[in-house]
């Protein structure tokens, strides 16, 4: 039903940009009231009463307790990102970033300013993944991406170099169901968006990674695995500390938000020091 819900509301927001189109294209009254007819028509039949939208939400919230409580216990996996602190926007410096998540995979570098100064720079690839890598074996793919990262690398302007003996460091952005075990590691649990690579499923994605990039020789630690949900959260918080939650619609649909660590059962580990745990 959330599904549904969020459906609807997306389909109504697009009518009514399809109505401002249409109000600027139509040259007689006559042809913009029947617009309007048409939106409000579909609007009417994509309206969700507020009592359906209420027991949504109250049917989701028990499925996210259910899920914060055990593993296997929701509808709602509940994964545990292992990420308990979000920028600050202070944060200054040349960043790297893999984002795998589709048929596509983006590279980027990105300069931040430091102070809140935003973003100065960022330079971006994007690369598409033959099809036949999506179901041939995990070597093929990662081997292919990391060629790729290292063409990108190579374009690195020498001021951005790092020092003699330190490491490039990566934000690995992996948009399919992975059991975290750290900031920077986790087995895939299962395939989807049309990939099936068996020898990976329950494999460390950020080893395989590694694995391909030291094959090549390129010095670089990924410093970071996290969702699309959880990067699109830490991007939003970079420039707004009100922000806590991050929604993802596109070939799938997911969300990440800020939960108190007091409050998940499941989690094993000492209390982070901030006293939140990215969901």
């Amino acid at each position: 039903m959330g599904k549904t819900a969020v459906g609807a509301a997306v389909v109504c927001a697009a009518a009514a940009a399809a109505a401002l189109v249409v109000r600027h294209r139509c040259g007689s009254s006559g042809k913009w009231e029947r617009a309007v007819a048409i939106a409000k028509e579909l609007e009417e039949q994509c309206a969700t009463p507020t009592s359906k939208l209420k027991l949504v939400a109250e049917a989701m919230e028990v499925e996210m307790h259910a899920g914060l409580a055990s593993d296997g216990g929701s509808k709602l996996k509940m994964l545990i990102s292992f990420v308990d602190n979000l920028p600050t926007g202070d944060e200054k410096g040349t960043f790297y970033a893999l984002d795998l998540g589709g048929t596509n995979f983006r590279t980027l570098r990105v300069q931040l300013g430091g102070n809140g100064k935003g973003i100065a720079k960022i330079e971006h690839n994007e690369v598409s993944i033959p099809p036949h890598l999506m179901t041939s074996s995990s070597d093929e793919l990662f081997d292919f991406i990391a060629t790729s990262l290292a063409k990108f690398i190579s374009s690195e302007p020498e001021e951005f170099h790092p020092p003699p003996g330190r490491q490039r460091e990566l934000g690995f952005t992996f948009s399919f169901p992975v059991r975290q075990t750290s900031i920077a590691s986790g087995t895939l649990i299962k395939w989807t968006k049309g990939f099936n690579i068996e020898d990976m499923v329950g494999e460390d994605v950020v080893g395989r990674l590694t694995k391909s990039l030291e094959k090549i020789g390129l010095d670089m630690r990924v410093a970071a695995l996290v969702n699309d949900t959880v990067g699109t959260l830490a991007r939003a918080r970079f420039g707004n500390q009100d922000v806590i939650a991050g929604v993802i619609l596109g070939t799938g649909t997911n969300a990440a938000y800020v939960e108190r660590a007091q409050a998940i059962p499941k989690w094993q580990g000492l209390l982070p020091n901030s006293g939140e745990m990215v969901i």
